[in-house]
């Protein structure tokens, strides 16, 4: 599995109705479920971002394809990051010669 970092923000549409957002967090987890993935770490955020979700996917397809069907229920846009653990950095580092 590969983790990926998500950067949530409510649209105009979510916050209108913020009250049902732990229900659509709900049904995204399980539609990450249903697609291979979970759901490591979940924090509603201060600053720039709303909300900060840590995830475990299969690849980078099933991440792409999750941000785009949550992006079209209309309620929050996302940023992802591929996030790489300790162990990878210090070998791509050690690659570079």
């Amino acid at each position: 599995m590969t983790t990926y970092i998500m950067l949530i923000n409510w649209t105009d549409q979510g916050i209108r109705d913020v009250r049902s957002s732990p229900k659509r967090l709900d049904a995204a987890k399980k539609l990450l479920g249903d697609m291979g993935g979970s759901f490591k770490q979940f924090y509603l955020t201060m600053g720039e971002c709303d909300m900060v979700a840590i995830a475990d996917a299969p690849d980078d397809a099933v991440v792409a394809r999750f941000a785009m069907m949550l992006g079209q229920g209309g309620n929050v846009r996302t940023r992802t990051m591929k996030a790489f653990p300790e162990l990878a950095y210090r070998e791509i580092i050690a690659s570079m010669g």
